[in-house]
Order: C-alpha cells, then structure tokens, then sequence
C-alpha cells in the first residue's frame, strides 16, 4: 500500500509499505479521506513535543471497513470514521471515564502511525459508523470534537459571554459550538480574512483585531467587565499569557493550545479575580456524538470550512504550500 511518512521535520515521502494485519478484536480500515490538523503542521516543522520520526502522520480520518472481527457490529463496506486515541482501559484516568487523558494514551498519527496511508487496522471500540455523514465531512468530526470538549469543559452557558482567541480551524470548531449553546461570541486573530469567516459563516457576534490596542477594546466592548469564559486555541505560548487579561471575576479560562513553553501568569490577579484555569485535552464520546448531532442538523458548514483538497500522493509538494497563511487554508483534506 502507499503511506505518506514524515521521515524527518521538513520532509515527506510517499512510501510502499506492506498493508498491517488486523489483530484480534481490530477492524482493518481503507482509509478514504484524512483531514490535515495543526498537528500535523507542527509535525512537519519539527514542533510537537510528543513525536519521534519517522511517522505517518493523520488522525482526523474517515473510510470503510475492510475486514471486521467475527460477530462485529460492523461489516465490509460500511462507512466509517476513526477515534485516534487508543487507551490502556485500566490507568486511573480511563478507571474514572477520562479516557481522553489515558495515562498511556497513544495517538494516532503522533505516538504511533496513523492513516494518511491505504489501510490502517485499530481496535473496534475506536471506529465509529457515520450514519448519514459524507465520509468527506467525516474526516472532520475529530478536529471538532476538540473544540466541543473545550466548550464543554468550560461549561458555557447561553448567559456567558466568551472570548475564543485564535480563529484556526480549532478555535472555529470553539465558535460553533459555543455558539450552539447560545452564548454571545467574540472571536479575536491576528487575521482580518478568519475574523471575517468567523461572522461570516459560523455566526460569531463580535470580532477584535490582535493588535497592541486589543485591551482597551475589549474593555470598551464589555463595559469593562470583560468575558466569563476565554477560550485559546492559538497554539503560541505569547497569545495564551496575553489571555488572562480579558478575564472577568469569576472567569474560566480554558487552554485548547499545548506548547513546549512554560506559560506564566500573575498570581495576585489570578486570586484577585477568583480564576478557574483548564486544559482541554483531545476529546471524549459524548464529543464526537455531538459534533455528529450538530452536523446531522445541518448547524456545521462543512462545505465552507473544507477549502482545499488534494490526492495523497500530491501531498508531498503541497504541505509546504497548505502551511503558509496566503494559501488560505482552513481545513484541508487527502483524498486516498
């Protein structure tokens, strides 16, 4: 089969590998479309903290079974998406049903290969009928279920007032269902085009250009009382810091971002302000099953958020191209 491999940061190749065997209890997936994450770009250019080369990146995944186990409630041809976070079952986590934080969690497509490739086998538990979902939009439930989990970690309510700072495609999944919850939603970037999109096409009330001057608009826009929940999703230690400035007394603050930086904060005003401070890791069941509901109610403009697309084997020249902020890129997606 052919498989896309990040040998090295900076370097893809397309490969002929031997198609897996499926183990026991596993399904053996043709992998059809697979969504490009921020992950993969950090992987790429030699950021993310969790990885060793070489690797087949792709976790946003979708296709359709090749081969299921003996009585599985899945059969040949049916189509399907990929949950990418295989967990242990035992640690205290998954013991507690944190299963998104599993003490030996392994990632598709960072901490093992994942499925830019023809095939790919993973446990059944982990693959997911798409109901009446394009496996085109399919590919895009996992990056929206991160924003979901944010959201719902951050426990908003149709009476906060929320702040999402970076307008990619993760803050943009925060937007909608944030949104979908009825809380009134600012969304700030360092991007005119994005703020625009986020109006535009996922119902955002309000924007705020990054600039030195974003302070003092936010105080204005809020009478001074700033937001009940901030959510970051920018990915740059710099912007993740600079948000505690926006909270308001009795706040949440929820990170979607990871870094290998430290992030620092003052701790007078964090007391002052009676901060709640929460990570946001990957996503839970319930996630993906709402992001289905919200795209089955037609409430996810997957058309719009799905700007580019390509074969696999292009992907060697493009990924360098897709990177770069004048391409325009929100979301694209490998055709396998």
């Amino acid at each position: 089969m052919k498989a896309l491999v990040c040998t090295e940061p900076g370097r893809l190749a397309l490969e002929d590998r031997a198609e897996p065997a499926r183990g026991e209890n596993e399904v053996k997936v043709r992998i059809r479309h697979v969504g490009i994450c921020g992950t993969d770009l950090h992987i790429f250019a030699g950021k993310h903290p969790f990885l060793e080369y070489p690797r087949v990146m792709g976790h946003e995944l979708s296709g359709t079974v090749a081969e299921a186990p003996a009585g599985s409630r899945l059969k040949a041809g049916d189509p399907v998406y990929i949950v990418p976070y295989i967990t242990c079952g035992h640690c205290q986590a998954c013991r507690k049903g944190i299963t998104n934080a599993c003490q030996k969690i392994a990632v598709l497509g960072v901490h093992s290969d994942g499925g830019m490739a023809e095939y790919l086998c993973i446990p059944e538990k982990n693959v997911i009928p798409t109901g009446n979902i394009p496996l085109e939009d399919a590919a895009m439930i996992e990056f929206l279920a991160i924003g979901a989990h944010g959201v719902k970690r951050g426990a908003i309510t149709a009476e906060d007032r929320i702040l999402i700072t970076g307008a990619g495609p993760i803050g943009m999944s925060a937007i909608i269902f944030a949104k979908a919850r009825g809380a009134h939603v600012t969304v700030m970037d360092t991007r005119k085009d994005r703020l625009a999109f986020a109006v535009d096409q996922l119902g955002a009330d309000e924007t705020i250009f990054a600039d030195a001057d974003a302070e003092k608009t936010a105080e204005r826009m809020t009478g001074g009382e700033w937001y009940d929940v901030v959510i970051d999703a920018t990915g740059n230690a710099v912007p993740m810091q600079r948000g505690f400035n926006f909270l308001a007394h009795g706040a949440r603050y929820v990170l979607l971002s990871v870094v290998l930086q430290d992030i620092t904060f003052s701790d007078p005003d964090f007391h002052k302000r009676e901060v709640t401070l929460i990570a946001s890791r990957n996503a839970q069941p319930d996630d993906f099953a709402e992001v289905v509901r919200q795209i089955e109610a037609g409430r996810v403009p997957t058309r719009a958020l799905n700007t580019h697309r390509a074969p696999l084997a292009d992907a060697v020249e493009l990924f360098s191209a897709w990177s770069k902020p004048e391409a325009g890129v929100i979301k694209a997606i490998l055709e396998v």
